[in-house]
């Protein structure tokens, strides 16, 4: 079952270090965050983002890094 991933921290403290990063949200020069993805060749989450027509990969976590994800719950 494929689930729609909304939110994704990094990090071991989820409350004061973790980055947080969402569906929808504004980054890196006028960017806004288009998917995050699970890669299940490499177990990593992906996040792409787009500017206007364009969207791009723009951070890529493994699995060894401190992650936790948050699905959309829209049905």
């Amino acid at each position: 079952m494929d689930h729609i991933i909304r939110k994704i921290s990094i990090g071991s403290d989820y409350k004061n270090e973790a980055m947080h990063y969402a569906i929808g949200q504004q980054v890196y020069g006028g960017h806004t965050i288009s998917a995050i993805l699970f890669e299940n060749e490499d177990d990593s989450y992906n996040i792409h983002i787009k500017k206007q027509n364009e969207i791009l990969p723009w951070k890529k976590f493994n699995k060894n890094m401190a992650i936790s994800v948050e699905y959309d719950l829209e049905y």
